[in-house]
C-alpha cells in the first residue's frame, strides 16, 4: 500500500537481454529530461500570473514543453472551484478538510500519472490543437486526485507519519484535535476525518472527469478504463493489507500486488486513458500497455527494494518499515522462498521472525540485509527490474511512434524505471541519477 515518495538509485539492474532503442524513438535517439513541475508551483505562478489558465478555447501554456505545469494550473483552477463550494458549506469543513486536501496535491509530486496520460492520447493521435486538449488535460490532472485519494488512506492504513515533507493528513488533524481541546481520542479523530479526506479526493477526481467532456464518442472509449483503473488500485491496496496479515508471501502473489498497486494506474492505466481518449489504434494501445505494464511493476519492485536497502537521507523514509510491517513484498517473497530451498532453516526462521515485527532494531535489519543478499533475493529482484525495463522499451519501440511522442514517453520510462536496461543508454549523456526523481 505504500505510495512514498522514493529515491529511486540503487545498484543498476542486472543485465537483461538488449532492446536497442532504434531510431523510432525519436529519429536521432535523443531523449529529453522527463518534464518536471516547479518544486513549489505557486513561485511559478506568481512570476507567470496569466499563464497556464485552462478557461476554454486556445491553450495559454504548451502541454508538450510542460505538461506538469499545465496539469498543475488545471488543478489550481478546479481546486480554487471545489474549495469555494465547501466554504458554502462550512468554514469548518474548509479549513480542516479541504484546505487539507488542496495543501496536499499542491505540495509535491512529480505529475507523472498525467503525463503518462498526455503522451498515450499523444502517442494515438491527439495534437495540443485539437479540440479535444484541454478535456484531455482534465482527465489527466483527475489521475493526481486519484493519487491524493491513495495517499491519504494509504498513509492512515501504514500508520505513515510524513507526507511529502510534512505531517501526514491523519497525523496533522489527531493534532490539531488536541491544540482544539476537543473531545474524545485524537488519534481516532484524525483517523476518521482523514479517511474522509481521502473520499473527498475521490469525489472531486470524480468532478474533475466529468468536468472534462471531450467528444461523446472519447468519453466512450475511455469511461471503462477509467472505472476499471479505480476497482484495481483499490484491488491492490487490499491485496497488500490481506497479505500483510496473511504473513509468508509467493513470489507470484507478491508480483500479483506489484502490478495491480502500482503497475497498472502509476503508468499502464494512464497510458490506456490517454489512448483510449485519442483512439489510437489497437496494435498502438496494446504496446503502450505492454510499456505502461512493465515500467509500472519494475518501479514496484525497485521501490521495495529501496524500502530495505535504501538511504533514508536520500529516500526521505525510514528504511526497513516494510519488514516492520510485514509487507508482502517480491524481495521478501524471494528470500523466503530461496532459504526453503536451499535448506537455510536459520535465514528462512530469521526471515519469518522479522516480517511483521515492529520492535526490529537497526541491528536486526542489518541482519535480514544480509540474509537477503547473502541468499540471493536482492540480486534476484535487481534482475527482475533489469528485464522488465528492457521489456518496455522493446514494447514503445515495437508501438513505431515518432516525434515528440517517441521521445517524451522514452524519458517518461527512463523516469519511473530509474534506471536505464542493459543495452538501453540515454543518448546524449550519461543516465540521469534517479535520486533527482521523487515519484509520490
Amino acid at each position: 500500500m505504500r505510495h512514498q515518495a522514493t529515491d529511486l538509485a540503487l545498484a543498476p539492474a542486472s543485465p537483461a537481454p538488449a532492446h536497442p532503442v532504434s531510431a523510432a524513438l525519436g529519429g536521432e535517439q535523443t531523449v529529453r529530461a522527463a518534464p518536471r513541475p516547479p518544486h513549489r508551483p505557486d513561485e511559478a505562478r506568481a512570476e507567470h500570473p496569466t499563464e497556464g489558465r485552462t478557461a476554454r478555447g486556445p491553450l495559454a501554456r504548451d502541454p508538450d514543453h510542460d505538461i506538469a505545469a499545465t496539469v498543475d494550473a488545471v488543478l489550481t483552477e478546479h481546486l480554487t472551484l471545489r474549495r469555494a463550494e465547501a466554504r458554502r458549506i462550512s468554514d469548518r469543513f474548509t479549513a480542516d478538510v479541504a484546505d487539507r486536501l488542496v495543501d496536499l496535491v499542491r505540495r509535491g509530486g512529480k505529475r507523472l500519472r498525467p503525463a503518462f496520460l498526455w503522451w498515450g492520447w499523444r502517442a494515438g493521435g491527439g495534437t495540443p490543437e485539437h479540440a479535444d486538449a484541454e478535456a484531455v488535460l482534465h482527465a489527466a490532472a483527475a489521475l493526481e486526485l486519484i493519487q491524493a485519494c491513495a495517499l491519504v488512506h494509504d498513509d492512515l492504513m501504514d500508520d505513515s507519519p510524513l507526507r511529502r515533507g510534512a505531517p501526514a493528513v491523519h497525523v496533522a488533524l489527531a493534532r490539531r484535535h488536541r491544540a482544539r481541546g476537543l473531545r474524545g481520542d485524537a488519534d481516532a479523530f484524525g483517523a476518521s476525518a482523514a479517511l474522509l479526506t481521502g473520499d473527498l479526493a475521490l469525489v472531486w477526481a470524480e468532478d474533475l472527469w466529468d468536468a472534462a467532456s471531450p467528444c461523446e464518442e472519447a468519453r466512450r472509449r475511455a469511461r471503462p478504463v477509467w472505472r476499471a483503473m479505480r476497482t484495481e488500485m483499490v484491488a491492490g491496496q487490499y491485496l497488500d493489507l490481506y497479505g500483510q496479515a496473511a504473513g509468508a508471501p509467493s513470489p507470484s502473489s507478491s508480483l500479483r500486488i506489484a502490478r495491480l498497486k502500482s503497475g497498472l494506474y502509476t503508468v499502464e492505466r494512464p497510458l490506456h486513458l490517454g489512448a483510449a481518449l485519442a483512439g489510437a489504434d489497437a496494435h498502438t494501445t496494446s504496446a503502450l500497455r505492454r510499456a505502461g505494464r512493465c515500467a509500472g511493476v519494475a518501479f514496484q519492485l525497485r521501490d521495495d527494494l529501496l524500502g530495505v536497502f535504501g538511504d533514508p537521507a536520500r529516500t526521505g523514509k525510514p528504511a526497513g518499515d516494510d519488514v516492520r510491517q510485514g509487507k508482502p513484498t517480491h524481495l521478501m517473497a524471494l528470500g523466503l522462498r530461496l532459504a526453503r530451498v536451499r535448506g537455510r532453516g536459520a535465514a528462512r526462521e530469521l526471515l519469518e521472525h522479522a516480517l511483521g515485527d515492529p520492535a526490529l532494531t537497526e541491528e536486526d535489519l542489518d541482519r535480514v540485509r544480509s540474509v537477503l543478499t547473502e541468499l540471493g533475493a536482492r540480486e534476484a529482484v535487481e534482475r527482475r527490474i533489469g528485464g522488465l525495463a528492457g521489456e518496455a522499451l522493446a514494447a514503445l519501440e515495437e508501438a513505431a511512434l515518432d516525434g515528440a511522442p517517441a521521445r517524451e514517453l522514452s524519458a517518461l520510462l527512463y523516469a519511473v524505471l530509474g534506471e536505464p536496461a542493459a543495452g538501453h543508454h540515454r543518448p546524449g549523456g550519461a543516465p540521469r541519477d534517479a535520486a533527482a526523481l521523487p515519484t509520490r
